[in-house]
């Protein structure tokens, strides 16, 4: 059923960035340079995104996706309770409270208004949800993490997986945030890829870390069919990032993973918040919506120590251009790149 990928004029995913990045705007600049724009609807209602649907539509006739975060199970009080006690000794929280983010809404939404592409994250639709989607004509990306997370994604019919590199910036897209996980590291982009195009037979999308056209060749090579980014493109103007987020990725400030913001691991630039709350507990999305208020409160004041600022490892270097024109600068650098690895080779090295 696949065949998205190889319509693509230039093999860039973008990456759909929820909780404000993602824009209509974004997405259809990107599509109509010759990737694949993507609403992030994470947080969003199912009524909110139909909107956002018809206007991408309205921006654009080519193919754009929707990506929805997968449910996770309640977790209980006692799991996070004492964080967020202590947190509101401090700041101000909110009511730590368990939803489903929509899911069967967005679905339904989804198969009546079909898309060209759903892709998941926190875990893999159900095989009968899989094939409503494909029904109507559309394509299910899973984002995994692991080869384990791969073969479900494959057992479930999944067309395509999108790897995702401890690079990545964001949320971990592992089906699972356990406690137990911290130990190890997160596997590095060039690892996943090499592990999952060995053990599945299904296109790979490589995201985490991939912010200039050499880091596109460099997947390209090692055996994706395209790259998701997402990082690069938040300083576009068509971009509905914070400005205290624009600011803040230009600096070469180191990132970490923490759950201090919303109980799940997610990769950020390292700030105190993050230093001083590094045994956070694992409860997404409960943490997610009792920290909403501070975070709310610090970017109003201009306060990075106190905000999450997703960004992948190599933030330093997104550039501050329209989305088509980086889409055409990636696309080019990456031909570039491509034809020096194929002189040295020539040249016997």
């Amino acid at each position: 059923m696949r065949v998205l990928l190889d319509e693509l004029n230039t093999p860039i995913v973008l990456a759909p960035m929820a909780g404000g990045p993602s824009t209509p705007e974004l997405a259809a600049a990107v599509s109509d340079a010759g990737g694949l724009g993507f609403l992030g609807a994470g947080y969003l209602g199912a009524e909110d995104l139909g909107g956002r649907i018809k206007q991408t539509r309205t921006l654009t006739s080519a193919a754009f996706g929707v990506n929805l975060f997968y449910p996770s199970a309640p977790s209980p009080v006692t799991s996070f309770g004492d964080y967020v006690d202590q947190l509101a000794r401090e700041f101000p929280v909110g009511e730590p409270r368990f939803d489903t983010d929509a899911w069967a809404a967005k679905l339904e939404l989804l198969i009546a208004d079909p898309v060209r592409v759903v892709s998941s994250t926190f875990g893999c639709p159900s095989p009968e949800e899989i094939a409503r989607l494909h029904a109507v004509g559309t394509e299910v990306w899973v984002t995994v993490t692991s080869v384990a997370e791969a073969r479900i994604a494959a057992e479930a019919g999944a067309d395509a997986l999108i790897a995702q590199g401890g690079e990545a910036g964001g949320h971990r897209g592992s089906f699972a945030d356990r406690p137990e996980d911290d130990t190890a590291d997160p596997l590095g982009l060039l690892a996943l890829l090499q592990l999952l195009t060995a053990a599945v037979d299904l296109p790979v999308i490589a995201t985490g870390g991939v912010t200039t056209g050499a880091a596109l060749a460099a997947v390209l090579t090692a055996g994706a069919a395209a790259a998701q980014i997402g990082t690069a493109f938040l300083r576009c103007p068509e971009a509905g990032t914070a400005p205290l987020i624009r600011d803040a990725i230009t600096l070469d400030t180191p990132t970490m993973l923490t759950r201090a913001f919303t109980g799940r691991r997610a990769r950020g630039l390292r700030n105190q918040f993050m230093l001083d709350h590094q045994q956070a507990p694992a409860a997404y999305p409960e943490i997610h919506y009792a920290t909403g208020p501070l975070r709310a409160a610090a970017r109003a004041a201009g306060n990075a120590d106190e905000v999450n600022l997703w960004a992948g490892q190599a933030h330093s270097l997104a550039p501050e251009l329209p989305a088509g024109e980086l889409v055409r600068q990636l696309s080019l650098e990456a031909k570039e790149a491509l034809n020096r690895a194929v002189s040295i080779r020539i040249q016997g090295y």
